[in-house]
Parts: structure tokens; C-alpha cells; sequence
């Protein structure tokens, strides 16, 4: 939705941007190993690299250049992982427009076992999401809604979010909250369930590639990137240019490309 979230910024409005989990597993170990010697290289030339750090450095390149494939990360690999993401994602919010201060990097729990399968949703990550509700209190909430997705990572975000809108239905401010799904990088909704479809230009859609170009650990060849071989960027855009034509077809007007939505109910 980089290109709604474009618009909607563009227009002067308030956005906020969560990113619910670390997305620490889905980061290349040669991504990590690069950032380590650099902190160790860069600490070194600084001269604060002390017998702690270098040890702790040691530690974590051992632990990269001997990892057997299907290997647990150690907790500082998937902090550096983390910190990756976390650097990618600010980028790519900034370059859009946002402030610091509207980025918010939620971390849940059930995401952290550092393997492909996750921790159930618990209290402690709804609670989570709850008081960032309760914070921004927004009128318009985007989530990712890959409701065929039944046990991976997007369905359990999706489900903390269903959650807090419950959990929160009888504030006032949320009589005037509504919750649009958009898909990931998979699917797209039918053209019938579509209930808002947002036009870009040939420039917006240029500026879409280059917030995702922001995310270098998520070019090229993604650690999980499903039976599609095509990076997500070129996903995104045959996806978004896909929808256009079909709304061309129907004989509505013509954009460049289009993002669609599907309003949850409750």
C-alpha cells in the first residue's frame, strides 16, 4: 500500500506507520555478518573497542561463518537482524515523509523464537497494539489482511488487530475508526470484494520502487520468498498495474496502476 501511504502523507494528513514484529528471520545471515564486522572494524578505529565488545563481536562472526543451515540464531544475531530491518524500515518511512516520532517499532513477542514457527498470540501482544490505539487514536487503520494465511505471521497480526478493535469498540473515538485490509505480496483481493481502489500515476508508481528500494535486505532474493521468483517490488508494481487494467476493462478510467482494499466489518 506504499503508494496510498504516499498519497496520504502528500495530502497533509497525520500518519503513523507500526511495524508489529521485528522481522528478524526473514534478514540473510551474510546481511548480519556484514553489519558485525562493521561495528567491530568501525569500534576499532574509534578506538572503544574494548575486551567486552571484541569478544562479544568474536562471539557473533563465529557463530555466522559455522552455522549449520536450519541453525537457531543466538539472541545478538537476531538483534543485529532486527536492528537491520528496523534501519530499512526508517528509511523507507522517511524518504515517504514521515517524522521519527510517527514510526513505531512494536516488537511483539509471539515473533521472537527465532525460527519460522512463532509462539501463540498472547495478552502481552494485544496489549501492545491496544496502546498504540489508544495513543494515536486513528480514524483510519491499514493492515496487511492475508486472511488465507492461516498460521503465518500476517494472520497472527492480523488476528492482535481484530482483537484491539474489539477491545476498544466502545471508545468514542473509534465510532469514527474503520480498518482497510490490503494484501501482501501474494494475492490481491477479487475485483468484486474490492470496496476502495487508490489510482497512482507513472511517478507515484516510480516512488512506490523506491520506498521498497529502501529495504536492501528484502531485494534481490528474499530468505522466504514464497514459489514467486520475481522481487517484490516487480510483485507490487505487475499487481498494482493488474488491477488498473482490469478496472480499464470495466470501462472505468484509466491510471497507471491502482492499490485495493476491503473494509473489515467486525
Amino acid at each position: 500500500m506504499g503508494g496510498t501511504f504516499q498519497r496520504l502523507v502528500d495530502q497533509g494528513h497525520e500518519v503513523h506507520v507500526a511495524y508489529q514484529t521485528s522481522g528478524n528471520i526473514a534478514v540473510h545471515d551474510f546481511d548480519a555478518l556484514r553489519y558485525a564486522e562493521f561495528m567491530r572494524e568501525f569500534n576499532a578505529q574509534q578506538g572503544t573497542l574494548d575486551e567486552k565488545d571484541a569478544k562479544r563481536y568474536e562471539k557473533i562472526i563465529h557463530f555466522l561463518n559455522t552455522k549449520d543451515s536450519g541453525t537457531p540464531d543466538i539472541p545478538e544475531v537476531r538483534s543485529i537482524k532486527g536492528l537491520i530491518r528496523r534501519g530499512e524500515a526508517r528509511g523507507g518511512a522517511r524518504f515517504t515523509g514521515l517524522q521519527d516520532k510517527q514510526i513505531h517499532f512494536l516488537d511483539m513477542p509471539f515473533y521472537e523464537t527465532g525460527k519460522t514457527r512463532k509462539m501463540p498470540l498472547s495478552e502481552g501482544d494485544i496489549q501492545i497494539i491496544v496502546d498504540l490505539m489508544l495513543q494515536v487514536k486513528p480514524h483510519q487503520v491499514y493492515a496487511a489482511g492475508d486472511l488465507a494465511d492461516p498460521h503465518g505471521t500476517h494472520r497472527v497480526c492480523l488476528d492482535a488487530i481484530f482483537e484491539s478493535f474489539r477491545r476498544l469498540e466502545n471508545e468514542t473515538w473509534m465510532k469514527d475508526c474503520w480498518l482497510w485490509m490490503y494484501r501482501g505480496a501474494w494475492h490481491e483481493w477479487a475485483v468484486h470484494e474490492i470496496e476502495m481502489a487508490v489510482p497512482m500515476s507513472p511517478q507515484q508508481l516510480r516512488k512506490k520502487r523506491q520506498a521498497i528500494f529502501m529495504h536492501q535486505s528484502q531485494k534481490d532474493s528474499a530468505p522466504f520468498p514464497g514459489d514467486d521468483n520475481r522481487e517484490f517490488w516487480q510483485r507490487a508494481e505487475d499487481r498494482n498495474q493488474g488491477t488498473a487494467s482490469t478496472y480499464r476493462a470495466l470501462g472505468l478510467a484509466e491510471y497507471e496502476a491502482m492499490e485495493a482494499f476491503v473494509r473489515w466489518k467486525g
